[in-house]
């Protein structure tokens, strides 16, 4: 009997593991990519035949994880919703850079698994969703015959390396740095050394002048900056780390570097390893990011820079004067001069990043039709074509718009920007797709005209999916209560920017039903339009008013501020772009 009572005893205190411990003892037990052939089984046996640890945990490293039922997160328990049997799939598009077989390729599979939705992300790729376990092995053998692959686009791994879409044909770019985003992607993408780190880990490389894709919000961030050294022009990088938004946002740390071209790949590789060997981020989940080691383990870039310097085996140059970009705004939508003489790249808007099967189908061939056949995506999910002769880019651009990816368009159009929201997303609070493209067609009907650069970001959760702590207006879904029932609202964020005048948008106070918020931002941008400065942009506007005075021109009238009431649950594993 006593044996007994100690063997109860023991099972009613064990302590309970937590969802750190067993993520780092999922992940020592298997290197994911070496399930390959779980994989085609499961595919044989049937969705019924998956362990929870590849439902909850190995996909990821596929790119692939089962999608929400519709409802999000308030229809489930422990900070998640319920699943369906089905997948998003992720392609990972290294740089943006795509061919015309390649989208052609991504068109027929989203036709014939997909159930013709696909969503170009804010890091490049390309999702899928509705996709079975028994089309999974079909999907990723027809993308390796066309040199795409999803590995490592969820999990924690090294996610989508993202560059300038028009790296090599951007006129006014310090360099093309896209070779060496390919190049750390093929050292770290499927690489076993770096399959188990504390978490994702992101990677943004340019040579543009504009900071296009964003280095400030990537765990290494690294722009292009000129030196002369002994009279001789000399191009380097200038290296930022850390950055990140989820629930904490953090924008990257400069280091003191001037990092070489040669010496960027050993860089990238050094601080992948020191994120891999930070034992102190594998301790909780909701801090396993790098730029927690400065926000909460006491690191400065000096000390970073110094143990990153001792794994390397050599010092960088002191860092050349920064020189962030100005208050640009950079969608590359329309027509723009390239480069080489004659030809120009067209830039097409994917509203909410949504796209048709026929329009990828379409666009590849009109890429054939008119230029060399090379599209790229952007992070404000948008579609290009590079290399048109200049004499057929207006005829291009009529076709463009012809299947629905205009050339130009209300700046409402063409700056949203949208997460997956509760349509596909376990994590979601609200839907974010549908209800983008219906704010937009709000705005446009209630501001016609309004000809301002404006980033309009819609989360449907605290974790900024859909970046909007660096949108000039950034909406963040929340649930409310109304006539019994609780339905969708968003709380407003504003002023959020990157470059010279780097700032995480500010949380205002103000808080409406879903229904309201093209009311709230007419209100806020005819404030704008009727007492802004000559010559003064949104971020100016914003930055000149206190929390207080923005919040009552949303509201239209003095109201007291609300808290953003953030969540204490689960942070996402893979569901952001």
């Amino acid at each position: 009997m006593g044996f007994y009572f100690y063997g109860q005893f023991s099972m009613e205190n064990a302590v309970k593991e937590t969802k750190a411990q067993k993520s780092e003892r999922l992940k020592r037990a298997m290197n994911p990519w070496d399930g390959l052939a779980e994989i085609r089984r499961f595919a044989r046996e049937g969705f019924d035949s998956i362990p929870p640890e590849w439902i909850g945990t190995y996909f990821r490293w596929w790119g692939v994880y089962t999608q929400g039922d519709g409802v999000g997160v308030v229809g489930g328990k422990d900070g998640q919703g319920k699943a369906l049997p089905f997948f998003m799939v992720r392609i990972r598009i290294p740089n943006g850079l795509l061919r015309s077989d390649q989208l052609r390729t991504i068109a027929s599979l989203t036709q014939r698994y997909a159930r013709s939705i696909a969503d170009l992300t804010v890091r490049q790729n390309i999702q899928l969703h509705w996709v079975s376990i028994e089309a999974l092995p079909e999907v990723l053998d027809e993308l390796w015959r066309v040199g795409l692959n999803t590995t490592g686009s969820c999990g924690d791994v090294t996610r989508n390396i993202t560059g300038c879409p028009v790296a090599g044909v951007d006129a006014d770019e310090i360099c093309d740095a896209s070779s060496l985003a390919l190049e750390a992607d093929r050292m770290l993408a499927g690489n076993a050394e770096f399959y188990n780190l504390p978490r994702k880990f992101k990677i943004s490389i340019t040579g543009c002048r504009v900071w296009c894709p964003y280095p400030e919000i990537n765990d290494v961030g690294l722009t292009a900056v000129e030196r002369v050294v002994k009279g001789k022009p000399e191009v380097g990088f200038a290296l930022r780390v850390g950055g990140g938004l989820s629930t904490e946002p953090y924008l990257g740390a400069p280091l003191n570097a001037f990092v070489r071209w040669n010496q960027v790949l050993p860089t990238i590789r050094g601080i992948a390893e020191l994120f891999r060997d930070s034992d102190q981020l594998r301790e909780h989940r909701e801090r396993a990011r790098l730029k927690f080691l400065f926000l909460r383990h006491g690191w400065t870039a000096q000390a970073f820079q110094k143990e990153l310097e001792r794994r390397i085996g050599f010092q960088f140059d002191p860092a050349e004067p920064a020189q962030p970009p100005n208050d640009v705004y950079r969608d590359h939508i329309g027509i723009h001069p390239q480069k080489q003489p004659g030809y120009c790249y067209v830039g097409a808007t994917v509203l909410r990043g949504r796209i048709t099967p026929e329009q990828m189908h379409a666009a590849a061939d009109l890429s054939d039709r008119f230029a060399s056949g090379e599209l790229r995506t952007t992070n404000m999910q948008n579609l290009l074509i590079v290399n048109v002769p200049r004499l057929k880019a207006d005829e291009l651009a009529k076709e463009l718009g012809a299947i629905g990816l205009p050339v130009s368009g209300s700046a409402f159009w063409r700056g949203a920007v949208a997460c997956s929201g509760t349509e596909f997303c376990k994590l979601a609070i609200t839907e974010t797709k549908s209800f983008s493209r219906w704010l937009v067609e709000e705005l446009e009907e209630r501001l016609p005209g309004f000809d301002q650069h404006l980033k309009l970001h819609v989360t449907g959760c605290p974790n900024s999916c859909g970046q909007h702590w660096i949108a000039d207006i950034g909406i963040e879904g929340k649930k409310i209560k109304a006539n019994g029932h609780m339905i969708d609202a968003y709380y407003f964020c504003l002023g959020g920017a990157l470059g010279l005048h780097q700032s995480i948008a500010r949380p205002v106070g103000y808080r409406c039903a879903a229904t309201e918020v093209p009311e709230a931002i007419e209100r806020l941008l005819r404030r704008y339009l009727a007492d802004g400065t000559p010559g003064e942009n949104l971020r100016r506007f914003f930055a000149r008013h206190s929390d207080e005075d923005l919040r009552n021109f949303l509201a239209g009238e003095f109201v007291d501020a609300v808290a953003r009431d953030l969540p204490e649950g689960r942070v996402p594993s893979g569901v952001e772009g």
